[in-house]
């Protein structure tokens, strides 16, 4: 179970949000009003359907991008106003590992050079002692010490996720954001890269914030389930038995889409009614209302605010309060 323990808090977002201006004059609105903590040694599972502003919010963690309105603070400080050296100093401590690592290494570099950049960079190793850094870099991940010398084409979709995560970790930092990192990888090898992570995280006692649009995925390993829909946190919940406290209908549709071969055949999966509203062309109530089958006339002119159901338990839904 998952106990929160105010001591723990390593990251806290504060009223996040994220407009983007369009060539129309409007604005879209990706991440709205965002509030989520991340706790030492925990993950935090990111999960909704695509577009909803997931890696959105997640690229301000590392820095890729800002947002136009909010705090985020890590350690007593707001790394949103970070800028020049202060900034590049703070990466160090925050690393991420991208859905497709083959797009985000260098293809003329070897696995050596790819692993062992960021501590050069930052001159936690002497070039003299590159090779046997990056042999101690892959052993961890369960590569082979000799794929050292290889370049990330000569290798698996499996073994080059593993070392993007080598590299992720070589900086040795306090959280880790890991985008679809197992989304493109086989199942079989999906649930190998998950224990590594899991197997390592207890290991190193790092945060982790893994989004995901796999909901019976995530709740195998995440401590806490953040569930995003069209740019708003409509659920936070326990990642343990998310099918018995799941409240929320967006939450409860996600759960019963989950294909398992343990699921009930004989019951009919429905899928979530209608489409999505335009992010440009939001509803003024709930963003979920007109797909809600139990929606109220106070769900379509008024938003409901995220409220706490148990100190690990909060949802954004007039029908729980």
């Amino acid at each position: 179970m998952f106990d929160i323990d105010e001591k723990d808090l390593v990251l806290e977002a504060k009223h996040v949000t994220r407009r983007f201006p369009t060539s129309s004059g409007r604005e879209l609105v990706a991440c709205n009003d965002i509030n989520l903590k991340m706790y030492k040694g925990k993950t935090l599972g990111l999960v909704g359907e695509s577009g909803c502003g997931k890696s959105s919010f997640m690229r301000f963690l590392v820095w890729l991008d800002r947002p136009s309105e909010g705090e985020i603070w890590f350690h007593g400080r707001d790394i949103t106003k970070l800028r020049g050296e202060e900034l590049r100093r703070e990466r160090q401590y925050i690393q991420m590992v991208f859905q497709d690592p083959s797009t985000s290494f260098n293809p003329k570099m070897k696995v050596r050079d790819i692993v062992c950049e960021p501590l050069l960079n930052f001159r936690r190793i002497r070039s003299s002692e590159k090779d046997k850094r990056a042999r101690e870099l892959l052993e961890m991940v369960e590569l082979p010490g000799e794929f050292a010398d290889r370049y990330p084409h000569n290798m698996s979709g499996g073994q080059r996720q593993r070392v993007a995560i080598a590299r992720a970790l070589a900086m040795e930092p306090e959280i880790i954001v890991m985008d679809e990192a197992t989304s493109a990888l086989d199942v079989s090898v999906q649930e190998t890269v998950i224990e590594l992570i899991t197997r390592l995280q207890r290991e190193k006692q790092v945060t982790i914030g893994f989004i995901c649009h796999n909901l019976g995925l995530i709740q195998s390993f995440a401590h806490q389930i953040a569930v995003m829909y069209l740019g708003n946190i409509v659920e936070v919940l326990p990642g343990e038995n998310v099918d018995a406290v799941a409240c929320h209908p967006y939450t409860r549709a996600l759960i019963d889409s989950v294909f398992d071969t343990k699921m009930d055949f004989s019951k009919k999966i429905e899928p979530i009614k209608g489409e999505p509203p335009s992010p440009l062309d939001l509803p003024a109530g709930c963003p979920f209302a007109d797909r809600c089958e139990k929606c109220m006339d106070i769900c379509r002119t008024e938003r409901p605010q995220l409220r706490a159901l148990s100190p690990e338990h909060e949802i954004a839904c007039h029908l729980t309060f």
